[in-house]
């Protein structure tokens, strides 16, 4: 998930001279999609105004009409991946942050996805996390789908890899999984299921964690 957060708070860092409170709203209305109010915004996540104004404008900075498509995020992710194939994996993740299934993200959408892996609680970090695994969103996660993002991100890490990709490493890698995730043995993980492993391990605790300074 350290991926995730890279590539979508990149902008926040670029913080431009401050303006008025007149600039900064009149900005607001210059794009084809104008985005909720900022004092909505700041009432459905964990962002003051100030923050959203600075994601707001990197995002417009990428994306000038207030709106992402699926191609344009996915040249966007693989300028951070480059000595590999970041397609596969970029596009699972714009299909979790397009909750309307309308093939776009816009601007609140971006921000109600960062708002959880960046400062929601553990458990809205996991519930996150579960729904970009759940592939075909039916509630569950099975071994079809963890292959994919198993192989999404071993392409997306490129020459990376460690250990190097071998035809059997990714089952390997699901077959691990499924052990510690799959608790009654029924060939799928639930969300609960998901939930409980992930708290009883260390290193995924420490990967949520990291998230929680990087702004």
């Amino acid at each position: 998930m350290g991926a995730v957060v890279g590539t979508l708070t990149m902008q926040t860092k670029q913080r431009r001279p401050s303006r008025d409170k007149a600039d900064d709203e009149l900005e607001m209305t210059m794009v084809c999609h104008r985005p909720e109010g900022l004092e909505q915004l700041e009432a459905q996540t964990n962002f003051t105004k100030q923050e959203l104004q600075i994601l707001y404008r990197g995002f417009k900075n990428e994306c000038p009409s207030g709106v992402v498509n699926e191609e344009t995020f996915k040249h966007i992710y693989a300028q951070f991946f480059p000595h590999g194939d970041a397609s596969m994996y970029a596009h699972y993740l714009f299909n979790a942050f397009d909750t309307t299934n309308n093939g776009s993200i816009k601007f609140k959408d971006f921000v109600m996805g960062l708002s959880i892996l960046l400062r929601g609680t553990l458990r809205e970090k996991l519930e996150w996390t579960f729904h970009l695994y759940d592939i075909n969103r039916d509630g569950y996660i099975n071994r079809e789908e963890m292959t994919e993002i198993v192989r999404a991100i071993y392409d997306m890490m490129g020459k990376y890899t460690y250990p190097a990709l071998k035809g059997d490493v990714p089952q390997q890698h699901v077959d691990a999984f499924f052990q510690k995730m799959d608790k009654n043995k029924d060939g799928v993980v639930t969300l609960e299921e998901f939930v409980i492993a992930c708290q009883e391990d260390e290193t995924m605790m420490r990967s949520m964690q990291l998230f929680e300074n990087v702004m």
